[in-house]
């Protein structure tokens, strides 16, 4: 494409969403994913080769805070991380973007509130193709419209376990779900938690929101094209974007869309003599604030009872999402993860097959998450084209009572055996902050519509802008803030 109006880095769910909201205005638009697209494999349900053998993963090495190298688990392909995601599209509880009290610390709350969000998230919903109910979950936040399918259905071992937990003095709930069940299982009898859509079973990025864009002639979508570096002039306009075999792409106006750590990489790497601490950062606020949700797998087996669910995955519940039980802090969100199966815990332990087999299909398969706090020390920087990831986790106190709650509860629900493994401290559990939002352009990187406090045609519309992480999933809180922008740029900036 020549002489777009606007330039995307990233076809993520940030990226894609915007491209969706923006192509109706008839503005040439041009999205850069440094991946490709996913063609249909034969490894695409191999439990083996995605879990143990890493099939799908980059061949990339960051550092951690002690400066020893991992593999992030982050994926780069058209539609970004969500062609491997769970599809978990819940909203942010409305107490959520107000300040309040954790066991760990204060959460500092949003420039924006619910309702100002609320319609976006009606919007996104319908986008996405959400399957869920409002009528099950207390703590779910008022909503202005229906979701627009019912909930994907328990499986028989789900539905006995619901009504266990029930029992058991829980509120269950069904997950808002971006799935199509019949066409995920058509394709293989697995779970679609972390393994790749190339069916079009999940309601991803590529299948929803940049299906859409690209129905319009005026956008195009550019792959295997990196970004690697922004470059802005003395005045503070961004005046293109360097693409490792493209050279530079100059546009009005330059989306960065990339995630949490990679957009804040790009801005530190885009320092020059007018910005020294790199771009969008005169608050000294890029790659600082970095959130990953505090998460532990937890296992409920009875020797008796077999769990032959294929994907599991359709229950939550809230019930210590806003307090302890007993009016303390909050606790966090618990839902189901996709079945796990021997191969697949094999892969994760030191478990020989036949035992990873006899646990797996016993096991009812929990996911337990809370809130990680914002700390400016914990951050991204750079050096040279490295990244360095120094997480500092926060609140895990409120983490273990979640899990021992949860514990609890499935013993009194006939699980006699209950195991729990947290994940580990380098594993992507829904990377966030790093850009944060908010109106003090001292304090925070970009501003309550994701435009850069520094430089006026530069927005940044992904995970990294999250002011806090909350406490479930952030891919449907990403797609409204993204329609939030892309209603604010149509109404400002390309309004006739």
């Amino acid at each position: 494409m020549t002489n777009p109006d606007v330039i995307i880095i990233g076809s993520g769910i940030g990226g894609a969403t915007l491209a969706a909201a923006l192509a109706p205005s008839g503005r040439r638009i041009l999205i850069l994913e440094r991946g490709e697209h996913l063609r249909p494999s034969p490894v695409d349900r191999d439990p083996k080769a995605i879990f143990g053998h890493g099939h799908f993963r980059p061949d990339e090495t960051w550092l951690d805070g002690e400066g020893q190298p991992f593999s992030p688990g982050n994926y780069y392909c058209v539609g970004g991380n969500s062609k491997f995601y769970g599809a978990a599209l819940i909203r942010y509880r409305a107490e959520d973007f107000e300040p309040r009290q954790h066991m760990g610390g204060r959460s500092p709350g949003w420039p924006l509130r619910y309702g100002d969000l609320e319609p976006d998230y009606t919007a996104a919903e319908q986008l996405y193709a959400v399957r869920g109910t409002a009528d099950e979950d207390p703590t779910e936040p008022p909503p202005s419209g229906a979701y627009p399918h019912p909930p994907v259905a328990d499986e028989p071992d789900i539905a006995d376990l619901r009504a266990r937990l029930r029992g058991a003095g829980l509120s269950p709930a069904s997950v808002p779900l971006g799935v199509d069940i019949d066409r995920w299982l058509s394709a293989g009898q697995t779970t679609w938690d972390a393994f790749p859509n190339t069916c079009g079973g999940k309601m991803d990025a590529e299948t929803c929101a940049l299906a859409d864009a690209l129905k319009h002639e005026n956008v195009e979508l550019l792959t295997n094209a990196p970004a690697e570096k922004l470059l802005s002039d003395k005045d503070g306009h961004i005046a293109g974007v360097e693409v490792k075999g493209h050279g530079t792409l100059h546009a009005p106006m330059i989306v960065l869309s990339a995630g949490a750590v990679q957009s804040a990489a790009l801005l530190l790497k885009s320092a020059n003599d007018n910005c020294p601490a790199g771009l969008a950062n005169r608050s000294d606020q890029v790659g600082r604030n970095f959130m990953n949700h505090n998460c532990s797998a937890v296992l409920a087996l009875h020797p008796l009872r077999r769990n032959r669910a294929v994907y599991q995955k359709t229950l939550m519940f809230n019930d210590y999402y806003n307090d302890d039980g007993q009016g303390g802090a909050p606790l966090g969100n618990i839902q189901m993860l996709g079945k796990i199966t021997g191969p697949i815990l094999a892969s994760q332990t030191r478990l020989p097959g036949p035992v990873a087999a006899l646990i797996a299909n016993r096991s009812f398969d929990f996911y337990a998450m809370s809130e990680d706090l914002p700390n400016p020390d914990s951050r991204v920087t750079i050096t040279g084209d490295q990244i360095r990831l120094d997480w500092k986790r926060s609140n895990w106190q409120a983490h273990e009572a979640l899990v021992a709650k949860l514990k609890q509860h499935l013993r009194r629900a006939g699980f006699p055996i209950v195991l729990s493994r947290p994940f580990d401290r380098r594993t992507p559990s829904h990377q966030c902050g790093t850009a944060r939002m908010g109106r003090d352009p001292t304090s925070s990187v970009v501003d309550p519509y994701c435009r850069s406090h520094d430089h006026r045609n530069l927005f940044i519309v992904d995970a990294s802008v999250l002011p806090t992480s909350a406490a479930v999933n952030p891919a449907l809180t990403i797609a409204a803030l993204a329609l939030r922008a892309g209603r604010h740029i149509l109404e400002t900036e390309f309004a006739a």
